[in-house]
């Protein structure tokens, strides 16, 4: 856990008396993948980026959950990344888990710490670097931005958990809160990462079932959740993957806080796939 209690993977592996049998599932509606199979032997190495190594927890799966990809990174001390993103035309959020980030736009140096957030247009360049003797952890998610005729491209957002206030849900007697890092009404985003708080004992009292995608990422405490028809644990670290329309819903299991930071893709009207010409008989 870092200081501010959000779990990060580590390295190593079990033990070989230990037994195999997990918590792991991917199912047509939702997948989750527990924290205890984020281990050394599934990390990706990336093109440009140097004592770094990354978990890639969802990526675009044609009939599954298709716009965002979402990795947890961890940077050695000393390394980083001069050219961090491929693609001119995605969009990305930084969320530091723990360590210390040092963040390069153009022109400006921003130092970043648990719970540092950052939200990095399409197009705009940023360079990464852990600048700290420890190592950086730190959640990656990138979407190809939907730009739409009128509206401007978002600007660079760099803020933190500790600055923005969680807001209480209506009817929720104040124990079901979501930490807004942007409008929900800004309809340049078409995205949005959110922090989700649940005291213990509180509940999502009802089972969402709506277009959105989401990736959830468990920061601290546990909770039962409603996945379709299942009823699935889930802890600090383990990350649900859910597909549009999954029903969904969760109760919070104490003793502490439940906390997870959440992606939904947002303020944009469904795609149709392109038309395929028809072919002339004969």
């Amino acid at each position: 856990m870092s200081e501010q209690g959000y779990y990060a993977p580590h390295s190593g592996h079990p033990g070989q008396r230990e037994l195999l049998t997990g918590r792991s599932v991917f199912t047509e509606a939702y997948a989750v993948i527990p924290r205890g199979v984020m281990r050394d032997i599934v990390v990706s190495h990336l093109p440009h980026w140097y004592r770094t190594r990354a978990w890639i927890l969802a990526r675009p799966l044609s009939g599954f959950a298709e716009t965002f990809a979402q990795y947890t990174v961890e940077v050695a001390p000393g390394g980083g990344s001069e050219r961090p993103e491929p693609d001119g035309e995605v969009e990305a959020v930084l969320f530091v888990l723990e360590g210390r980030m040092q963040l390069d736009l153009p022109g400006t140096t921003h130092r970043m710490t648990a719970g540092g957030y950052a939200y990095l247009p399409p197009g705009c360049p940023w360079k990464l670097r852990n600048t700290a003797n420890t190592p950086l952890r730190f959640h990656w998610i990138r979407k190809r931005y939907e730009p739409v005729g009128g509206l401007d491209i978002p600007e660079p957002l760099l803020t933190s958990d500790r600055q923005v206030a969680p807001e209480p849900m209506p009817d929720s007697e104040g124990r079901w809160l979501t930490t807004r890092f942007v409008d929900p009404a800004a309809m340049r985003h078409d995205m949005q990462v959110n922090i989700v708080t649940l005291l213990p004992g509180a509940a999502i009292p009802f089972t969402e079932t709506h277009v959105m995608e989401h990736g959830i990422y468990v920061l601290e405490g546990k909770a039962v959740y409603r996945l379709n028809r299942d009823w699935v644990e889930v802890e600090a670290g383990d990350f649900p993957w859910l597909r549009a329309f999954c029903p969904q819903a969760c109760y919070a299991g104490g003793p502490g806080p439940f906390r997870y930071l959440l992606y939904r893709d947002v303020n944009r009207h469904p795609r149709f796939p392109p038309l395929v010409p028809a072919t002339a008989p004969g």
